[in-house]
């Protein structure tokens, strides 16, 4: 028996624990089967494991008080066994296996094999869920209604359709690396792992074995996006200042990078370098266009506008949206994607103060400039120029005409591109300023005409019904009641 149980040891990779409680569990279901009870049957292995005895533990009674032959024995059966026994004394009386009939051997055949099979079931249970997030190999076996069946060695994986790139294709018996995703314990049927070659994290897994210093944590990467079977973008950050990320994971001519996309069948890689300011990782992200200028639109809602120029927008895009759709997954901003010209033709500066408003209500929240080099974005040559010749400032270079500033020196681009920030940051209030200093000369027409109506109307007069002090501005007596009209006659006032 102990050659047989270091044979299913190495057979069924379980352990001989287990081996021992299956054993057990078949003597105990065949003495069940037996004798219909078995919550008196010990099962004992000698110290070497080669031998197994399975004893009935029986209560000493006397004759008059016998009556299960199961669990009780009488005393004067109980004393040909051991001459010093007594009544309610316990003995364990081996049962001899030949007691057993086919009907109990088969039952308790049918136990080993149920053991042995929820045995091995939980032990590859716990073996795989171990592995999950691990990269495995394996051997294509067969397929059937779009699911490939993949040899693992100890049990069969399973490659649903939707975890397979649309771009690869297997045969039998090729070799397959996979992801393990999950692992399924079913009641009744066998375990079920199943395995994936379009997860993101199949991706991370390749990169930690091709490239060491993704694998000890020089270089992390912080996301990865991915469109299988086309383009993965992800990006990368390094914990020491002296590592490049980004060529750490290309390689030396590329060796590394062509790795991954070989065992990608062929998929297009973006690395790009992560950085906290959402404007460089979005101008990052949009790689391999080159692009211009990140302006944002609304810091809360994660909207931006990345401006590139008119031969770089397909390539920004991507065939079919590809290139920003991933983008946006990987920086999670919304943005948009516009030319120089068509940047030139929207008035950011009219959305972003509509953003600020719907954020911070009526208050404050323009920024003050009164310089041209305090502007953001602008071209700082064109600002030293103006500064040389003493236009510095905004009023100053509003004040100017097209041909005063191209005498300075300032090309048309350049003039409408310095324009086109003072809109974006500056709001211009000329005809506001001009109505407010017509307001103010009313106002003070109005106030001089008071003025006069005021000496006109200080003098006194009397009442010509009750003689009581009138003045001119009255039009009726406080006294008597009386209407009071003024004329005017040879620069004198009658009543």
């Amino acid at each position: 028996m102990s050659k047989a149980i270091h044979q299913l040891m190495q057979d069924r990779n379980m352990s001989e624990e287990l081996i021992l409680r299956t054993i057990e569990n078949t003597l105990l279901a065949a003495f069940k089967r037996r004798f219909g009870n078995a919550d008196n049957a010990i099962v004992r292995f000698s110290d070497d494991n080669n031998e197994v005895s399975i004893y009935a533990k029986k209560r000493i009674v006397d004759s008059e008080n016998f009556y299960d032959p199961i669990s009780e024995i009488e005393l004067e059966e109980a004393r040909e066994l051991n001459p010093d026994a007594e009544i309610n004394d316990e003995l364990l009386i081996e049962v001899d296996p030949k007691e057993f009939d086919r009907g109990s051997v088969q039952s308790a055949k049918q136990t080993a094999h149920q053991s042995i099979r929820e045995i091995q079931k939980d032990s590859l249970n716990a073996e795989f869920k171990d592995k999950i997030g691990e990269i495995i190999i394996g051997y294509y076996q067969r397929e059937r209604n779009g699911t490939i069946y993949v040899d693992l060695g100890k049990i069969e994986g399973k490659l649903l359709k939707k975890y397979q790139s649309p771009r690869e294709e297997f045969h039998v018996n090729d070799r397959i690396k996979s992801l393990i995703v999950e692992v399924n314990k079913n009641q009744n049927g066998p375990l079920e792992v199943i395995l994936s070659r379009t997860h993101t994290d199949f991706v991370r897994a390749i990169f930690e074995l091709e490239v060491p210093e993704v694998y000890d944590k020089i270089v992390e990467i912080h996301k990865i996006v991915r469109e299988p079977g086309y383009r993965t973008k992800l990006a990368v950050y390094s914990n020491r200042d002296d590592v490049d990320p980004v060529g750490a994971c290309v390689g030396l001519k590329g060796v590394r990078i062509l790795a991954v996309i070989k065992e990608l069948e062929g998929e297009k890689i973006d690395i790009l370098k992560y950085d906290p300011d959402p404007r460089k990782f979005i101008k990052n992200a949009l790689s391999p266009a080159e692009v211009q200028d990140v302006i944002i639109l609304d810091e809360a809602k994660h909207q931006a506008l990345a401006v590139v120029s008119e031969s770089q927008l397909s390539l920004a895009i991507g065939k079919q949206g590809l290139n920003v759709r991933l983008a946006n997954r990987l920086v999670d901003w919304n943005i948009d994607v516009k030319t120089d010209a068509q940047f030139e033709d929207m008035d950011i500066a009219a959305e972003s103060r509509r953003a600020v408003s719907e954020l911070f209500g009526d208050g404050d929240f323009d920024e003050e400039y009164t310089l041209i080099s305090q502007l953001p974005g602008v071209d700082q040559s064109v600002a030293a120029l103006l500064r040389e010749n003493e236009k510095d400032f905004i009023e100053d270079f509003l004040a100017l005409s097209e041909e005063e500033l191209a005498g300075i020196g300032l090309s048309d681009e350049q003039q409408r591109t310095l324009k086109s920030l003072i809109e974006e940051h500056i709001e211009i209030v000329e005809e506001e300023y001009e109505e407010e200093e017509s307001g103010e000369e009313a106002e003070t027409s109005e106030d001089e005409k008071e003025e006069d109506v005021s000496s006109a109307g200080g003098e006194e007069y009397e009442c010509p019904e009750c003689g009581a002090s009138i003045t001119i501005e009255m039009t009726s007596c406080p006294n008597c009641g009386i209407g009071l009209s003024f004329e005017y006659e040879d620069d004198n006032i009658e009543v």
